[in-house]
This record gives structure tokens, sequence and C-alpha cells, in this order.
């Protein structure tokens, strides 16, 4: 990385670098502290462990004549150990400290890196800090390699872009993310709270050819947002409608950084876990109010520079519907019956999912949320419809069959939702849509809904198996017994019929689920 400098006016600030370092590391870095006595080497420190630990009052000692003092901190039990080598004359007793055992389970901190001689790792973040002729402390990054420069590098305008939009001083805390490449933070001041949403554009992908023989990588054929201008353009779509979509505070559009409205900590489960039936049948019926709106085919939007960026709107069409089912092909299928999906099976596989596409593409289009379930959906009980459900991560929103969100909250993927509770959720949803809509076909509906129900299972069972032996991220698995029931469920509509032959007809796939 570039050397980076920071002026600090005072300890605060000085902590608070330590803090956007925190942000930022991985078990495996090293962080070497370099300055004289007083230059403010312990006070970053400080600020570093505290934010670990999720506490700022957390016991700090120096490890002056320990040598070194060892932490587990935060929910993830991230180890951290903080050397002081200030009373180390010969860098062989270093190694006997156990420096690299520390850096093997999880961060290093050095005091006096200078001291340990050439032991410290290539990849280690220097961090200079000197006392400034103007009062303060200027601190001085450099390199970093592997990965860390980067991420700190990215820390860094996080905090550069928090200053800007808000207010000098947030308290940044990590938030979960999802199963993207998304992470999201929280920042405090007093007792304001607002979200973080890092989403540096991806590069695209190795190309793939769809079933559809096109070659273009899978998120394009998918049609799912590359940066957060998507993002935007439909929080903007949907507040200007009066849905619950987040104000947003701050837009580098850019720059992939977004400071968003906190809508609450409420959801649709209770304390352990399960659905709140009320709050699901609100969400089935705010969606029948959503997919009364004529929704416009594209829109633009501004950064705070004041560049204009546009969004089309896709539509959900047969080639995206058949490059997500080819995730259970290419991935489910070889996990769950120890073979390859290839001849004339495969053939068959994409051949009846064609034909679905095809049923479901004279169906009404509206606005699909895509990922419309509990995780992205907020209770607000205490607001009038439809501000009763805030709408989050809706950024791969595209122009599809009516029936998919309703689908995708009828049978989350995050949640057991009851065959009853199922039916409840689609027909609140359905005498909804009828009160709006005297056209409404109930017949179509239903049969859509089985097959975009389908197409969505069909999806996850790929995505989690992928999640799981691609991206190291086997948590996902324990979701598979539960889509398995889900799409039962769908296979029992005539529509299905082929499908449910088609999946009888591969050898183990019956017994795996």
């Amino acid at each position: 990385m570039a050397i980076i400098e920071r002026y600090l006016a005072d300890e605060a600030q000085t902590e608070r670098l330590g803090a956007d370092i925190a942000m930022a590391l991985k078990p495996g870095d090293t962080i070497a502290l370099k300055g004289d006595l007083g230059a403010g080497k312990t006070t970053l420190a400080r600020g570093l462990i505290r934010h670990l630990a999720g506490d700022n009052a957390h016991e700090v000692p120096s490890p002056t004549y320990t040598l070194c003092q060892s932490y587990v901190l935060g929910p993830t039990g991230l180890a951290l150990a903080h050397f002081d080598l200030y009373r180390i004359g010969d860098p062989d007793d270093v190694a006997e400290l156990g420096l690299d055992e520390a850096i093997e389970a999880g961060v290093a901190l050095v005091e006096w890196p200078e001291r340990a001689g050439g032991l410290l790792p290539e990849h280690t973040l220097t961090v200079e800090l000197a006392m400034a002729p103007q009062g303060g402390r200027i601190a001085k990054l450099a390199g970093g390699e592997s990965g860390l420069g980067e991420r700190i590098t990215r820390s860094l305008a996080i905090r550069d872009f928090l200053n800007r939009s808000w207010h000098d001083g947030a308290t940044r805390r990590f938030l979960q993310g999802d199963a993207s490449t998304r992470r999201y933070e929280t920042a405090t001041l007093g007792d304001a709270t607002r979200v973080l949403m890092d989403a540096p554009r991806q590069p695209d992908g190795p190309p793939v050819t769809a079933p559809t023989g096109e070659t273009a990588p899978y998120s394009r054929i998918a049609h799912l947002a590359e940066d957060v201008t998507a993002f935007v353009a439909i929080d903007e779509l949907l507040r200007a409608h009066g849905f619950a979509a987040p104000e947003l505070h701050g837009q580098a559009i850019g720059n992939g950084l977004l400071l968003i409205e906190h809508l609450g900590s409420q959801g649709l489960l209770d304390r352990d876990g399960k659905p709140i039936a009320e709050r699901y049948l609100e969400a089935a019926r705010l969606l029948a109010r959503l997919q009364t709106v004529d929704w416009p085919s594209e829109v633009t939007v501004s950064d705070e520079t004041g560049a204009r960026f546009r969004h089309t709107i896709a539509r959900y069409d047969r080639r995206a519907m058949l490059i997500e089912v080819s995730l259970l092909a290419d991935w489910y299928v070889p996990a769950m019956t120890g073979e390859a999906l290839a001849g004339t099976q495969r053939e068959a596989f994409f051949d009846l999912w064609a034909d679905l596409a095809e049923t479901v593409a004279g169906s009404r289009e509206t606005l699909v949320l895509r990922d419309y379930h509990s995780p992205n959906l907020i209770w607000r009980g205490d607001r009038a419809f439809p501000a009763t459900i805030g709408l989050i991560d809706f950024q791969d929103a595209v122009m599809g069959p009516a029936a998919y969100d309703v689908a995708s909250l009828a049978q989350d993927a995050r949640v057991d939702i009851s065959p009853a509770l199922e039916r409840a959720i689609v027909d609140a949803y359905r005498e909804a849509a009828m009160g709006a809509d005297n056209h409404f076909d109930n017949e179509t509906f239903e049969r859509d809904y089985a097959i975009m129900a389908a197409q969505r299972t069909t999806k996850i069972l790929g995505i989690f198996v992928r999640l799981d032996r691609r991206d190291g991220k086997p948590a996902y698995l324990r979701h598979l017994p539960r889509m398995r029931d889900y799409l039962a469920r769908s296979l029992a509509h005539p529509a299905l019929s082929a499908y449910r032959a088609w999946r009888e007809s591969v050898p183990g796939m019956v017994e795996a689920g």
C-alpha cells in the first residue's frame, strides 16, 4: 500500500485510528507500532484492543514488564497478542515469546518492532507515530502486503466518508453481513445510529456458458447488482411511493459506500427465532400494495459529488431463471449423488425449466425485490401501513412474475414456515391483491406461485452447497433440509409434474432429498 499519513489532534483521534485499524483485521495479521516514548503507541493499541472487545472500558494493561499480553476478544473470539519488545536485548529472545504462534493463532500487535530483528512477517503493517509541531501526533501507515494494506486503506476511506457524510467521531461496529460480498457496519453518534454499506464494485467473474448458450459472467446473466447504483435507485423509487426503505444520509456511489437510515432492530421472528404470523401476513399484504405501482424501467440518481448514474431495471427473463437453476445441476446434484449431472438428464433438466420459464413469461410483471424474506424485513409496528414493514437488501430487484416475492416470503429460506402458515401468508396476499385488482386470476397465480417457489428453492439449494464448497461457509448447509421440504411442497402442483418426474429419474436424488 502507498504510505498513508494521518494527523491525530488528541488521544481520542489516536484511539479512533486504532479502532479503524481493528475494523480491517483478520487472523494472521501483524501490526508493528513504531515511535519514541510518549508518541502514542500504547494509546493506539488501547483503542484497537477495546474496539475488538466491543467495550470502551475494557482493561488494557501495558505489556512493558510481562512482554506479552494475550486476549480473546469480541463475539468472534479473535485471539490477539500484544507484545512490547522495549526490554528485549536479543532478537532471538522474541522467538521464545511465541511470536510465530501468536501470528498463526490470530493477530499480533508489536510495540518496538525494531528490536525483533527480521522476525516479523513481510506482510506486517507498520504504524509510525511521532509528535506533530503544532501539537498532537502524526501517524504514518505503510506495508501490509497480502491484503492487509488494502483492507486498512478501505477502512480509512470509510472513516473519511463518515466524517464527510455525518460528523467526526462516529463509533463503528461490525454488523452481520449476508451471503454476498457486501459488508455492513453500524455508525453511532450519541443516540443516533446509522448503517454503513460497504460494497465496492466487484470485478466481473469468469465467463460461464448459460443454458441458453450465452457466455458471460454469472452476475450479468442473472441480473445481479454490480455496484450500489441499483440500491440507490430502487431505494429512491420505494421511498417516493411511500414504502419504508432507508433514507440515504450519504452516498459515494463511485466508491461503493452508502450511509443509510437504521430502520430498526425488530424483525419477523420472536426471541426463539420462530415466525410471528401476524408480521408475515402484514408483509404479504405489503407485497400486494407494492405490486399496484406502475414501476419505471429506468432511474437516474446522483451521488455526493453530483455525478449522475443511470440504472435500468432488468427483466427476470428466461436466461436469468435458467442460469440460477443451473446451480442445482452444477453444485447440489454432484454433492448429493457423488456424480456430475450430464448427458440426457442435464438436457432434460434445462428443457423442463425452459418450458416453465415460458409458462410464467405471459403473467403479469411487477417489481420483484428478489430477497423478500425475514433477514431483509424490519418490523415497525408503531407506524401506519405500509411503513409497518421496513425494506432493505433490494439491489437485485428486477421486473418479473408477481408470485416470486410471495414465494420468497412464504417459503422463508432461513426459517421453518409450516404448511399452515405458508397457506395463510399466500391467502393474505391473494385477498389483498384481489381487493386491488378486479382482474386477479387466482388459478394463474397458484400456478405461478408453485413454479417460482420451485425455481427459487432449486437455486438456493445450489447456492448453499456452493457457499460451503467454494466459499468455505458450511453454516448454510443447515438450511438444506428446510429447502428440500419446501421443494417437495411445490412439486405437488400439476404444473411441476415434469420436474417431479425428472427428480425421480436421477439416481440418488430422491434419497438425498
